[in-house]
């Protein structure tokens, strides 16, 4: 390297280091005036019980935990300390040299096993809100102060963060950015993990943990507790490192494997409390703790799959042929809105469809293109239960792709159902629309290959809520239509699949993507935006552009929202 270069290399680092000087000292300074804030009692009227189970720690894990809630910037907190009879002299030894009047220490004569520890721990708490501990992990030092701005806020019932994982260095890696409350996502991953709280009151009402459910003790509590309450909050903001050791399902899910059979068991059970029992089922992944809930049909209703076409009487063969051979779910007639077609081919194809007898329908629409009005017109073509809205550029792969999507769809809380798309290189090209990606909207995960990911953002591979899906594969009951409207038709070529999507979650339904809907979706990876018309920006700016520029509550705005691979922004 010649001078210049270490020169530049030299000027680099210490401009790299004085940003995180300067960064260090706003924090410093910060953490002050929020002390001398805090020192008035009246700011700290809110009680936060801290509840750690312990058993068999090192001690050297247990006392950065403890330490990590000492540091605490809000003051009005408790640490309820239950030892599980540790066979560990040692444990029971440090507990007692603990000096503290906010820290309440319980050691056991017998063990318990972890769900009983922490109803015990949780029956000494006096605090508003219950937050949840492991005994070797750390929250950082404006944890509860986030929290205490939550209540403030909003006071929830539930309140959730981020997390990442800390290794025995102290290094931090992992970080898992979550999505606002997912009720779906909810039912595939314990995906609110830490740190998580709620309220006192709420605990006691469900009456706390059950020992049947050790090891996923407080996945069985979560969902006990979101049947009495949906008033959660989410905290986009990492306030919890779970600790990396050989024995934390953290790094090897193998050292708990009862955790994956509990878990399995609290979605069931929770399942059958919802819907009854053989309504739904849950099965287990490929990977640990990830699940999969399929929901029996009721009564088999009607589908109509809506195609608008204009000739390309090649691909319209291939989707049609592909939902004929594929499709294990029969109930189902297939509309092809003929938007003036003009080749001979298509003309004398669309003729023998109609001659067939395959469930294949056309309706002529001599309209100047419109995709919103051309859907509409199949909706008023059809006497169908559930409309699925296909482009006929895809392809179907998954056999059982319309069984879960009319499972879905028919529910009464649930607005859109949506799939994964794939392009022909079986990259992913839809997994869910997050709403100001790339300044307007734009699919996660487009280009990634098929797998499962766990850090920074929840898997493409599970089922989970989104504001929106795309329009190129989209089921909507013919309730919630009647219930939200039609598609928008001063629209002309696209955003009026978004929009029909967050007017569905602007009325309380929530929106759902299945990555077991499985289709090819033959779109150019790169897709060209010029022939969109002025008043379609204009429409979707006036729809959606809150959530534009405030963020999705479905992805987090730690993430880049000008990356489509999930991307921690880099002033974080």
């Amino acid at each position: 390297m010649n001078n210049m270069g270490k020169i530049r290399k030299i000027f680099t680092a210490s401009k790299v280091c004085a940003r995180k000087v300067k960064g260090y000292s706003n924090r410093k300074r910060k953490e002050w005036s929020l002390r001398q804030i805090y020192k008035d009692q009246s700011c700290c009227k809110v009680k936060f019980s801290i509840v750690m189970p312990v058993y068999n720690v090192e001690i050297k894990w247990l006392s950065k935990a403890i330490e990590s809630v000492q540091r605490q910037i809000y003051p009005n907190w408790e640490l309820c300390i239950v030892n599980d009879c540790s066979t560990r002299e040692e444990v029971a030894e440090f507990l007692g040299t603990i000096m503290s009047e906010q820290i309440k220490i319980r050691n056991l004569d017998k063990n318990v096993g972890i769900s009983e520890a922490s109803n015990i721990a949780a029956s000494m708490a006096e605090g508003d809100y219950i937050l949840l501990m492991d005994n070797d992990d750390e929250i950082t030092i404006d944890a509860l102060y986030e929290f205490k701005k939550a209540v403030d806020q909003d006071n929830p019932d539930i309140i959730y963060s981020d997390q990442d994982m800390v290794d025995i260095m102290g290094h931090r890696s992992n970080p898992l950015c979550k999505p606002d409350w997912s009720y779906d996502l909810l039912l595939s991953q314990m995906y609110m993990g830490h740190l998580v709280g709620f309220k006192r009151a709420l605990f006691e009402k469900v009456k706390g943990f059950k020992s049947e459910y050790n090891g996923s003790q407080d996945y069985d509590l979560i969902l006990r507790m979101i049947e009495e309450t949906t008033n959660v909050y989410h905290i986009p903001k990492i306030l919890y490192s779970w600790r990396a050791l050989p024995t934390s399902t953290s790094v090897n899910p193998n050292a708990k494997p009862y955790s994956q059979i509990s878990g399995q068991q609290a979605i069931q059970d929770h399942l059958n409390r919802k819907y009854g029992i053989g309504k739904a089922r849950v099965n287990e992944l490929d990977r640990f703790f990830m699940y999969d809930v399929e929901y029996e049909v009721e009564g088999c209703p009607q589908v109509a799959i809506v195609i608008p076409i204009r000739d390309q009487m090649e691909m319209t063969r291939n989707c049609i042929k592909s939902i004929i051979e594929k499709t294990t779910y029969k109930n189902y007639e297939i509309l092809l809105i003929n938007n003036r077609s003009e080749e001979k081919t298509t003309v004398q194809y669309l003729f023998e469809l109609q001659e067939s007898s395959l469930p294949v329908k056309v309706v002529d629409a001599n309209i100047p293109f419109n995709w919103s009005k051309l859907n509409n017109i199949g909706i008023k073509n059809s006497q169908a239960d559930v409309f699925v809205f296909l482009n006929n550029d895809t392809e179907v792969i998954e056999q059982r792709w319309l069984e879960r999507m009319v499972a879905k769809a028919t529910q009464d809380e649930v607005g859109v159902v949506g799939g994964l798309l794939l392009y022909e290189d079986r990259t992913i090209q839809h997994a869910g629309v997050v709403v100001g990606m790339n300044g307007w909207a734009d699919h996660v995960y487009k280009g990634a290959p098929i797998e499962h990911t766990g850090t920074p953002f929840v898997s493409p591979l599970l089922v989970r809520n989104v504001s929106s899906v795309t329009g190129a594969c989209m089921a909507i009951s013919r309730r919630t239509i009647e219930k939200i409207g039609l598609f928008n038709e001063r629209f002309l070529i696209c955003g009026s699949d978004v929009e029909l999507c967050l007017r569905a979650l602007g009325m309380g339904l929530r929106n759902i993507v299945d990555p077991k809907v499985r289709l090819y979706h033959f779109e150019s990876k790169s897709r060209d935006a010029s022939n969109v018309p002025d008043s379609d920006f204009k429409l979707s700016d006036h729809f959606y552009g809150k959530m534009r520029t405030e963020g999705d509550p479905f992805f987090n705005e730690q993430l880049d929202s000008f990356c489509v691979i999930p991307t921690r922004r880099r002033n974080r």
